[in-house]
């Protein structure tokens, strides 16, 4: 690699055409000799060679290169010398005098100079401004030490490159786009690498969840190591970087820090010059600056609110600031960005707003086989943004169509295939493209079915989707064909002649709650990005329908290992309270099995004082609620309750909610048992655990039934021989009566039964369907086959539920009270263990 030394000036050695004299010309200085300064220069040179003599002073000891393909020649695919743009003949041929490696250090713009490190004073006539970003570095314990460094520029490469040659393990704090390149280049060079990303998704403003999953399931595939959701709390080392400490206690050995966390446009000189300076060095449509005399252009700026770190715009201002010097009329107004990168090799497009929300509309294909994932966003039949992961061949149109805001409606059915298919000869009849498909073209790539072949099998008497996939298999594999396969159900028996598949999972998939379930543990899926990617979701992220599901569902089937996504809870669930038609919520405290003692009441009374809470209801539950909490107090009012050792009731929740109990044996002269003993004892060992629908049981001492045991979803009723064991019951608007599942001699059996019959339903049954419309889908049969019959089945049923129960997930607000369930769930463990 060929350096300059510092200060070294490149003059003209002979301009190619001819100019006016250099001291008759405009003296145009630049700070920054990046891509953008550089530019700036060529659009002006490109619209007159003869108006200004130029000097550009340069930070680096280096010519004009790529900045974007650093990450290329850290991968080791490119050199220096391949990402050059200027070399030193440009300078020669246009007369440009370059200050190589000696950066501007103050501007007097009352003088009209410029003052370099050196101590070299340059004055001028017009100004240009492009010092370009800096890095942000994490103000952490230990981000000066050795090894620690940011990708930016030639030096932070071949930094990279020195700690590299020796292996061992890098930490990259940032999973945006630098940090994934340098990851990329240093596990190419032999490192093993983690990356550290604090937000959920990878590169997430340039990617939606969904194709965050899939940008960090590849990398992972690489071999990096990727966590997100990760806090950097300090760097550790003495002298030099040694590990990487989380804010979760997790340390990760590095004798290499990569910082690429995010960037901060460079205004220091600007501001420290007198010019405006919001996030940027402000200018106006033709890059001028408070002072008319000084310009700005490139990630530096800030136009209209605005400060971009994409090529694209970067072009933009550069023409509208020649053009502006020249008297041409091509203010800029902004830009419309789009982002096609090849990430570590993997292909990712984003353009526009692609957030979504009221008003707009997705259209999503996901073809997992071949790892592609494509979203449109519409809004009144226009795109507004777009997102592709694996084939980006189309973003250009898609981008095309955006900028040009062009009414997509008459393709809207075929939009998501792309621009060939689109331009196929249906854009008036959107079907017409399949229609206008040969015989043998293939529409299951999967199951190598054709066209002919679909259609033979739906003459033959298919009328729906399943049929079709049952005789022919198309669509029953990885289902990216589906859409086809129903285009051609319509095409081939009329609207009317297609018969509705059974019922899915909500308007995001085709498929049912049994099949996702099936899938999800068959398939060994551990994130919801995962399913609606493998399952082919015709939305990005879901709806309120499924998430809860698919959370709920990946809760149950991965218990220990899925974390609990909050976001994806109702309100109630994710605040531990009910919330009121007044916006207040009501918060219910835990009372195990309906006994409370004078510190709980009085922490109670406590809490309603002090947050004013206008009523207090002994509920059918056998405990109290308090209303009128507002929002914001119920940390503190969860806090003060925890305190007391009183733990979240979850009256709001899909889970336990209560255990009603009669006093019994202890103090009842009718009583058969200790109800009030057994009930506490179910509910210290059930509470906190998440099921499809919410989880009512109770305990009866006696026949006599005072705690209504038998319209429960478990119920128990105490005889003098032992104990009844009733499942299925409900209360509410549809009252069903339990049905007697086993009659059991001891507490412990109870508890047995219980968990296995828990259990049961929290793997079976479909989320939101409650215990008495599974029963009566499912059968009593089939529950006391597995629960009672089988008693190895039995037994692995009840050792799952403990286990899950060892990982109960719950927030910090109500913390599982310690020892609370000692002893109940260790025999299980073990047999299970």
């Amino acid at each position: 690699m060929e350096f300059l030394d510092p200060g070294t000036t490149l003059a003209d050695d002979g301009p190619a055409q001819a100019t006016a004299p250099a001291e008759a010309r405009e003296h145009l200085v630049v700070i920054g000799n990046g891509m953008a300064g550089c530019r700036a220069v060529e659009e002006l040179l490109a619209r007159d060679g003869t108006r200004f003599r130029v000097t550009i002073f340069g930070a680096e000891p280096h010519v004009n290169y790529n900045r974007i393909m650093l990450s290329p020649v850290l991968a080791g695919e490119k050199t220096f010398q391949e990402i050059v743009i200027n070399d030193h003949a440009w300078y020669a041929q246009h007369g440009i005098e370059l200050v190589a490696g000696d950066p501007v250090v103050a501007i007097d713009r009352v003088a009209r100079t410029v003052t370099a490190r050196s101590g070299r004073v340059t004055g001028y006539d017009k100004l240009l401004i492009a010092t370009g970003s800096d890095p942000f570095i994490i103000p952490v314990p230990g981000h000066g030490l050795a090894g620690v460094i940011s990708f930016r520029d030639m030096a932070d490469v071949d930094a990279m490159l020195a700690a590299a040659g020796g292996g061992g393990d890098a930490v990259v704090i940032g999973g945006g786009l630098l940090g994934l390149e340098a990851a990329h280049g240093l596990t190419l060079r032999g490192m093993k690498v983690t990356v550290l990303h604090l937000m959920p998704t990878l590169m997430e403003r340039q990617l939606d969840e969904a194709a965050g999953w899939l940008l960090k399931s590849a990398l992972e595939a690489r071999g990096q190591t990727i966590l997100t959701g990760a806090d950097t709390a300090a760097i550790l080392g003495e002298d030099k970087v040694e590990g990487v400490q989380l804010k979760d206690g997790r340390v990760i050995p590095a004798k290499l820090v990569v910082m690429a966390v995010g960037i901060r446009p460079s205004v220091k000189l600007a501001r420290e010059a007198g010019l405006a300076v919001g996030r940027g060095i402000q200018v106006d449509d033709h890059m001028v600056t408070s002072d008319a005399d000084v310009l700005a252009v490139g990630e530096c700026v800030e136009h209209d609110g605005q400060c971009y770190g994409l090529v694209a715009p970067l072009w933009d201002m550069c023409r509208s600031l020649a053009d502006g010097l020249v008297a041409r009329a091509n203010p800029y107004r902004g830009s419309v960005t789009s982002t096609k990168l090849k990430v570590a090799g993997l292909d990712v497009f984003s353009a526009g707003d692609f957030s979504g929300g009221e008003g707009c509309e997705d259209i999503v294909l996901r073809d997992a086989a071949r790892g592609i994932y494509k979203r449109v966003v519409l809004k009144d039949d226009r795109i507004i943004g777009a997102v592709l992961f694996g084939d980006t061949g189309d973003g250009g149109w898609y981008f095309d169509l955006l900028k040009k805001g062009e009414d997509v409606a008459p393709i809207r059915d075929v939009l998501i295939y792309g621009q060939a298919f689109a331009s196929g000869g249906g854009l008036a009849d959107p079907k017409a493209a399949v229609a206008a498909l040969s015989d043998d073209a293939e529409i299951c790539g999967c199951n190598g079915v054709s066209k002919g072949q679909v259609v033979a099998t739906i003459a033959g008497g298919a009328c729906s989707l399943d049929a079709v996939r049952a005789g022919c298999k198309a669509s029953a594999s990885c289902g990216s064909c589906t859409g086809v396969v129903e285009q051609l159900l319509a095409l081939t028996l009329g609207e009317d002649g297609v018969q509705a598949g059974p019922k899915t999972m909500c308007k995001c998939t085709s498929y049912g709650h049994d099949e996702v379930r099936r899938a999800i543990v068959e398939q060994g899926m551990r994130a919801i990005p995962e399913v609606m990617q493998t399952l082919h979701w015709s939305t990005p992220d879901g709806c309120s329908s499924c998430r809860p599901a698919l959370n709920y569902y990946l809760l149950c089937a991965l218990p220990g290992e899925y974390v609990d996504d909050q976001q994806s809870r109702y309100v109630n669930e994710r605040l531990h309270a009910n919330i009121q038609k007044d916006g207040t919520y009501s918060v219910v405290p835990r009372m195990w099995g309906g006994v409370t003692t004078p510190a709980e009441l009085r922490a109670i009374a406590d809490v309603v004082e002090k947050y004013n809470a206008p009523m207090v209801k002994v509920t059918g539950g056998q405990r109290l609620d308090i209303f009128g909490i507002r929002k914001e107090d119920l940390p503190s009012v969860w806090a003060d309750l925890n305190a007391a050792g009183m733990v979240s009731g979850h009256a709001y929740a899909k889970a336990l909610r209560t255990v009603k109990t009669c006093v019994g044996s202890e103090w009842c002269r009718f009583g058969t048992q200790d109800s009030t003993g057994l009930g506490i004892k179910l509910e210290r060992g059930f509470w906190g655990s998440w099921m499809p629908h919410k989880f009512k049981m109770a305990v009866s001492g006696c026949p006599r039934n005072c705690a209504e045991a038998t319209i429960k979803d478990f119920g128990v009723v105490c005889v003098d021989s032992g104990y009844e064991l009733h499942v299925g019951g409900n209360g509410g608007i549809h009252v069903r009566a339990t049905d007697l599942l086993v009659k059991v001699a001891t507490e412990e059996e109870a508890m047995h039964f219980a968990a296995a019959f828990v259990q049961l339903y929290r793997e079976e049954a479909r989320y939101l369907e409650r215990t008495a419309p599974w029963i009566e889908r499912i059968g009593l049969g089939y529950v006391k086959a597995r629960v009672v019959e089988d008693e190895v089945g039995r037994d692995a049923l009840a050792a799952r539920f403990w286990h899950s129960q060892s990982f109960s997930q719950d927030d910090p607000w109500a913390d599982r009270v310690a020892g609370a369930d000692a002893g109940l769930h260790q025999p299980l463990l073990a047999a299970a263990e």
